[in-house]
């Protein structure tokens, strides 16, 4: 067949299995064939699709060392050999009823309470949409033929609708003598900006000091802008001089793990983690997240301002649909129009010579 050899065990059990596997791989062979001479293209792998999509797309991602261990143990689930027009439906039900009972970070217990298994959220961003990004990519721009590609959107799973917490005086106050004080610049910024967490762990190089502001690549590799405001001013500069690539340090405590006792180093993201289940602990303050800080923002801008579009592009939400979430903080400025509306109905009942005369169509 055009000087191609395929080889291989059919693994049947007699002659007539084995000749009919024989000849389902030769037209399938065919097939592969006759896709080469018209695209250029040969079969393509889970390991090779993950492998350039890596190289051309996700190794550019701010988080790209979890998204690598996320494509990671996609190939691992599929084996390396898995042929990308192989994967249909049918694959995806198995796969998505496999990380149904996988369990939180990896782990069966935790010191005190059992680990619940993977959300549906986890699951649908670790698992489908970047399996559905894979394959998009394949076809739109590698011009591969995926016939049996799944219908995704039948696959997503279903996510709670997120909270949205809006912290009390108290609260925020108890929290914010909490902080540890190397790390207050850090939870400032975060309190202030109401950048998502892994947007907080800024370079130097993503602040432009002559136009005022900063500028990071943040969820779904959009880029993320904040205004150097006074009180942001503020807080970047007790920076300065700490270290000379990254904003927010903190004060190693002792000589351990590589740090040296009273010198600086970067906080990273599962440092910063660490650290706030600390002291939000100390705090007493319950239920509150680090993400809750976003949203704290986010309620008490709208309730000042009133204006769903400036808290949009605080937030940086591609779209005000997302934004919406928070207009319940505008309630009052509802009821108080369905009032003036009632008053008005009101008066459009106008007396003439004493009756009453009702305006109103039906």
């Amino acid at each position: 067949m055009s000087g191609r050899r395929f080889h291989g065990t059919t693994k049947a059990r007699n002659k007539r299995d084995a000749e009919a596997f024989e000849r389902l791989l030769k037209e399938k062979a065919k097939q592969e064939v006759e896709q080469f001479r018209k695209t250029g293209n040969v079969p393509l792998t889970i390991d090779i699709a993950v492998g350039r999509y890596w190289t051309e797309k996700a190794q550019h991602r701010v988080d790209r060392k979890y998204f690598f261990a996320v494509l990671e143990r996609l190939v691992q689930y599929f084996g390396k050999d898995k042929r990308l027009d192989e994967i249909d439906d049918d694959a995806i039900i198995t796969l998505v009823a496999f990380q149904r009972k996988q369990l939180r970070w990896g782990k069966s217990k935790l010191k005190h309470a059992e680990v619940k298994t993977l959300s549906n959220a986890t699951i649908n961003r670790q698992t489908l949409v970047p399996l559905k990004a894979i394959f998009r990519r394949a076809r739109v721009l590698w011009g591969y033929h995926l016939p049996h590609e799944p219908q995704w959107k039948e696959h997503l799973l279903k996510e709670p609708r997120e909270r949205v917490r809006e912290f009390q005086p108290e609260e925020q106050q108890a929290l914010d003598r909490s902080i540890r004080e190397d790390y207050q610049p850090w939870y400032q910024f975060l309190h202030l900006s109401g950048r998502r967490f892994k947007e907080t762990l800024l370079r130097w190089s993503d602040v432009n000091w002559e136009s005022g502001e900063i500028r990071t690549m943040g969820k779904g590799d959009v880029e993320v802008w904040t205004p150097i405001t006074p009180s942001i001013r503020e807080i970047l500069e007790s920076c300065r001089g700490h270290h000379p690539e990254f904003v927010f340090t903190f004060v190693a405590r002792a000589t351990s793990q590589g740090k040296v006792g009273g010198q600086r180093y970067p906080i990273t993201y599962h440092g910063a983690i660490s650290q706030w289940q600390g002291d939000r602990a100390r705090s007493g303050v319950k239920n509150a997240r680090l993400h809750d800080h976003r949203h704290n923002r986010a309620t008490k801008l709208l309730r000042e301002c009133r204006n769903l579009k400036i808290v949009q592009r605080v937030l940086n939400h591609a779209n005000i649909t997302t934004t919406a979430k928070y207009a319940h903080v505008m309630d009052d400025e509802v009821a108080e129009a369905l009032e003036r509306n009632a008053k008005s109905r009101n008066l459009s009942r106008t007396s003439f010579g004493g009756e009453t005369q009702a305006t109103d169509l039906r």
